[in-house]
């Protein structure tokens, strides 16, 4: 049987290639949505669903722009939407006003109705407002619009539709629904929060390898008689709801519910944004957006709002994928009053940034910087400003390169560290005790974690020796030559006097930025506090600078006594390098 919803539709769409559609992240943003009969036949009626489950876009608490028409200047009335709540849709970004149904359904008839003014093109003629636009857009009983109306009303009342399905069940066949259902929520809850895979090679029943989803669900089954008798093959055949799709699905629906959680809680506060761009294990770029408000009860809140891909991360770019974020949960950014990024220019450039993109829409969003990231920025930039600290960072990471290539070398660097650590032991060099001796391993360094530099460099010099060793297997037992050729190299480096002098003083001078970067990251850690602590850490750095230097050099001569280093005479005239 025909499809009503497809009566008016063009036989030449019937053509299109299917492409796949993520419905869940389908544009929200009124002025870049397709048009319906660009989508594939089959794909129509599944995104139609969604935005009227999603209803129409109706940012009421937006700070509308206003606009001039000849000595008068108008906007739009969020009062309208009171009066249009089903169908009436505005774009923050096109500053145009919209009708949801036709955009669904609207059929092929010309300039009835408004033509395109409420599709794809937009309305915004505020001046004639319901007696000549709105209201001849409704038109009579068969106008387009009421005809778009009550096929969108037809589609939601579906006799087939779950909703219905439930309705006519009993109350024996609804409780063993829901309790299917939430065994199913619970496991994929349980193994979002894990960070574990959902599926397996092979699911079918007689498999070992179903997949973690499948194993907990059963696991579940057996330790609950209720669950047993609801899930898996004592359900329906068509009702178990263990496909991939299904799994999607109830994941999508709870972070919906989540979000619309956190929405209703904000209310109508002012809120700030917190947004970080990271790359997905696929390399795929991505932006995470979180925004901090305070409820009713006066209670500052941190919520993570979502994830969203984006295709590059220029400033433009981000600023887009906010503001579709924006339109699809009905935020606006007249109620942004804060925005937080990580400190990179294309986040914090003052001609093109994101924060200077987001201050030309709303001038109130006050720009406001990690503390300690900004230090840690700080310090890449003034470290790589001074060759011989730069050489020295390029150094310790072609180390861990080395010795971290392979499994063979960490189980090697492993070993000896507690061959090392058992004879410190039985020699006395060392104390036992609680959280003493603990196991150590190599910490690679990055630019955006600062701090991790200081950890790195602690494990360096506890384990220096037996980093020595691994480089000496190398050495004797490298794969090829050019590998053995770069331990004998790195080994002779790591074996100087300069190289442990620096080693230690950035040790010190990471030690306390360390401090000061932990101290920042607390949560209730306010400007004026920060400041002070800034200036106590830089007292203490000049007081190394002054008193500390002879206590420095007495652990670098230790340091290089116990590892058969050869120290330089001070007293020495100093050539330097051309």
């Amino acid at each position: 049987m025909e499809n009503p919803n497809h009566n008016n539709e063009s036989g030449s769409n019937l053509k299109h290639t299917r492409i796949e559609v993520d419905v869940a992240n389908l544009p929200t943003n009124l002025g870049l949505r397709r048009k319906i009969s660009d989508y594939h036949p089959n794909e129509r009626d599944q995104i139609r669903k969604h935005y009227l489950q999603n209803k129409a876009c109706q940012p009421v608490n937006h700070d509308f722009l206003q606009s001039q028409f000849g000595k008068t200047k108008r906007r739009f009335n969020p009062m309208w939407f009171k009066e249009y709540p089903s169908w009436l849709e505005y774009s923050i970004t096109k500053d145009a006003a919209y009708c949801l149904y036709c955009y669904l359904f609207r059929p092929d008839t010309g300039d009835q109705g408004g033509g395109d003014s409420f599709v794809t093109e937009r309305f915004r003629n505020w001046k004639k407002k319901k007696k000549e636009k709105l209201q001849n857009h409704i038109g009579d009983h068969n106008s387009a619009h009421n005809i778009a109306q009550r096929k969108c009303e037809a589609l939601l009342n579906q006799r087939q539709s779950i909703q219905t399905v439930i309705c006519k069940q009993s109350d024996v066949e609804k409780r063993e629904y829901r309790t299917h259902l939430n065994a199913l929520v619970d496991c994929i809850c349980f193994l979002q929060r894990q960070g574990l895979a959902f599926r397996g090679h092979d699911e079918s029943k007689d498999s070992n390898n179903q997949g973690n989803f499948l194993e907990l669900l059963r696991f579940l089954a057996n330790h609950n008689e209720e669950i047993d008798k609801a899930v898996l093959e004592n359900a329906p055949e068509n009702h178990q709801m263990t496909s991939l799709d299904i799994q999607k699905e109830i994941a999508n629906a709870a972070a919906v519910e989540t979000i619309n959680a956190i929405i209703k809680d904000m209310g109508d506060s002012l809120f700030d944004i917190i947004v970080d761009e990271s790359r997905y294990m696929s390399t795929k770029e991505q932006l995470a957006i979180a925004l901090r408000y305070v409820d009713k009860l006066g209670h500052v809140n941190e919520r993570f709002l979502g994830i969203t891909h984006v295709n590059n991360t220029s400033a433009v770019t981000l600023k887009s994928a906010i503001e579709e974020v924006f339109n699809k949960h009905s935020l606006s950014i007249s109620r942004l009053r804060g925005q937080g990024y990580d400190g990179a220019s294309n986040m914090r450039g003052e001609l093109n940034g994101l924060k200077t993109l987001i201050l030309k829409d709303n001038p109130s969003v006050y720009y406001v910087h990690c503390f300690a990231h900004q230090l840690q920025l700080t310090l890449v930039a003034v470290a790589k400003n001074h060759i011989q600290i730069t050489t020295f960072f390029n150094l310790v990471a072609k180390v861990f390169n080395i010795v971290g290539a392979s499994c063979k070398h960490r189980d090697i660097l492993c070993e000896k560290r507690n061959a090392e650590v058992i004879e410190a032991l039985k020699n006395n060099e060392i104390s036992t005790g609680r959280g003493l001796n603990q196991e150590m391993s190599l910490k690679r360094p990055g630019d955006t974690h600062w701090s991790s530099h200081y950890g790195a460099l602690v494990n360096l010099i506890h384990m220096f020796s037996s980093i020595i060793d691994v480089i000496e297997t190398i050495i004797e037992d490298g794969l090829d030559s050019d590998q053995r050729a770069e331990a004998n190299i790195v080994i002779g480096l790591l074996q100087t006097f300069e190289f442990v002098f620096d080693l230690h003083l950035m040790k010190g001078v990471l030690g306390l930025s360390n401090e000061l970067s932990q101290a920042l990251q607390r949560k209730d850690q306010d400007i004026v506090n920060a400041m002070k602590l800034v200036d106590i850490s830089k007292q203490r750095l000049q007081v190394m600078r002054n008193d500390e230097w002879n206590t420095l050099l007495e652990e670098v001569f230790a340091f290089c006594a116990k590892n058969n280093i050869d120290v330089l005479d001070m007293e020495d005239l100093y050539q330097p390098r051309p």
